[in-house]
């Protein structure tokens, strides 16, 4: 057993993901989504980025979809998801 960190080193914003998500179903996330500095978490450091070196070299592990993508992924599978509940 072995732990391994699993990532793109890139870093993403609530935001990114809001912003990619509407837009993939043609809306402003801004005339949705309403943000309250009450629930702001305090940041333990200034900006989190995955490490998969080690998942690299030792699986071989190689990231192969980009940020966007795997949004629209996310966004489709749960389209797709309302709409077979509709059919039940």
């Amino acid at each position: 057993p072995d732990d391994f960190i699993i990532g793109t080193g890139k870093a993403f914003t609530v935001k990114n993901f809001c912003e990619a998500a509407f837009s993939h179903v043609g809306l402003n996330y801004q005339d949705y989504v309403v943000t309250d500095p009450l629930f702001y978490r305090p940041a333990e450091v200034e900006i989190l980025l995955s490490n998969s070196n080690k998942a690299k070299a030792k699986l071989g592990w190689q990231n192969s979809i980009e940020f966007k993508d795997l949004v629209i992924e996310m966004v489709e599978n749960d389209i797709a998801l309302l709409k077979n509940r509709g059919q039940h």
